[in-house]
């Protein structure tokens, strides 16, 4: 199995999608209308557990959330250390 198929792999990309969420009064369910996403997709995304995301998909929940790709998703490489 190589290193990109193991779930348990941390990638050092964290999601801040629950945090913009939150600075603008949205919820998931405002932003899976919005852009057109699953809601079980978004959660996926906003808890870290997403393996690949489509251009047009970040895009379009930057669009909505008026917000740069960098305000979105940040280098964590320290984050495991945190949270383990």
């Amino acid at each position: 199995m190589s290193p990109a198929e193991n779930d348990d792999e941390f990638t050092g990309i964290h999601c801040r999608l629950d945090e913009l969420l939150a600075d603008r009064g949205m919820t998931l369910t405002e932003l899976s209308a919005a852009v057109g996403v699953s809601i079980v997709n978004l959660s996926v995304l906003k808890n870290d557990r997403a393996r690949a995301i489509r251009y047009s998909t970040l895009r379009a929940i930057c669009e909505a959330l008026d917000c740069e790709v960098g305000d979105l998703l940040v280098l964590a490489a320290h984050m495991r250390d945190i949270t383990t």
